[in-house]
């Protein structure tokens, strides 16, 4: 029997804030929508730009960090698959797909000022080794002091 693939890699900005919510057991879930844009040309050659939206859900520790770090309007790298849900509302039966994510990379700094990427599976390491200092050769050199020189390629020994 061939088995399936269900993954999904999208990258778009929120369309409203994150919603955390939990369930009756305790568990953190978030639900937010992405705007993905795209261009295309019509039949007469003209460039159209048209926009999907997909909404995402996040669980546990993943949903709390992105209802922390995103709000709307910023942008992020949604990583997961795609499930289908089926419920009934009124009387009337009505089905939904979505975006279960598996991880969240945060595109925009929290300012704004289009810094480093950061996956929400690794802000939390991150901010722990923040100040730790590295060692190299029996000099410990604080994280901060690095200059951001650029590598001569001529100094790399092979």
């Amino acid at each position: 029997m061939a088995r399936s693939l269900n993954q999904v890699t999208l990258m778009g900005n929120l369309t409203r804030d994150p919603e955390l919510r939990e369930t009756p057991s305790g568990q953190s879930v978030t639900s937010f929508s992405l705007a993905l844009n795209r261009s295309y040309k019509d039949s007469s050659g003209e460039w159209q730009e048209a926009t999907d939206y997909v909404d995402i859900v996040a669980w546990g520790p993943l949903a709390e960090r992105v209802s922390q770090y995103l709000s709307k309007g910023r942008r992020c790298l949604v990583q997961g698959r795609l499930q289908s849900r089926n419920w009934e509302q009124d009387g009337q039966k009505r089905s939904k797909v979505e975006v279960l994510a598996s991880d969240v990379t945060f595109l925009d700094s929290r300012n704004n000022d289009s810094s480093e990427p950061m996956s929400a599976a690794n802000e939390q390491s991150e901010k722990a080794e923040d100040k730790k200092p590295s060692k190299t050769k029996d000099k410990v050199v604080e994280v901060d002091d690095i200059d951001d020189e650029p590598i001569n390629l001529d100094d790399i020994p092979f």
